[in-house]
């Protein structure tokens, strides 16, 4: 299996489990200062909600305002089961790796939209098991792999609307610590 399809499946499987043990925590904080429980798995699960779309090539004027606001419903869980599995067989379809979908941002490849879906599930699954107090690990090769890929480009990460300004790391911090810096967090 393609290194890239595998760390997506692997961060969505971690999500999966955080999502399902929300239980009655969906409007605590996160460490995403806007940002409830709630909020978070909603903006998870509609960027999930987008990938079909997009890699069936869709253009987000297309796809419209139809995944804006509360993409829950009544039953978050199954919400975001739905949406991480269609994304999942999306990604993993023949040749789907090798178009190239529009993004708002303009045309990218479908590589590139992978590796950011990748970056928002690792990046938000610790933000979603800081707020359940839960263990925090991100999936050592995904953070090998992001760190790599991210280092080199902090100055598009500065004033994202999705994540904070990076931090100072040193070298001697772990990787993972390292890692959350870029993106503007604490490990």
């Amino acid at each position: 299996m393609d290194e890239l399809l595998y760390l997506h499946r692997v961060n969505a499987d971690h999500v999966t489990h955080l999502v399902a043990a929300v239980g009655d925590h969906w409007d605590s904080p996160t460490p995403c200062a806007d940002w409830s429980v709630r909020q978070l798995v909603t903006h998870l699960t509609s960027e999930q909600l987008w990938a079909p779309e997009l890699l069936a090539g869709r253009t987000p004027a297309e796809v419209g305002d139809r995944f804006d606001g509360d993409v829950l419903g009544d039953d978050p869980v199954t919400s975001w089961r739905l949406a991480v599995d269609a994304a999942l067989a999306a990604f993993a379809a023949d040749g789907a790796l090798d178009r190239t979908v529009e993004l708002s941002s303009g045309p990218r490849p479908a590589r590139e939209y992978l590796e950011e879906m990748v970056t928002d599930l690792a990046i938000h699954g610790w933000d979603l098991a800081t707020a359940l107090h839960v263990d925090e690990t991100i999936d050592p090769p995904t953070v090998e792999r992001l760190l790599i890929e991210w280092s080199g480009r902090v100055d598009q990460l500065r004033h994202s609307p999705m994540f904070g300004d990076p931090l100072p790391s040193t070298p001697s911090d772990d990787q993972q610590t390292q890692l959350l810096a870029l993106f503007g967090r604490r490990g």
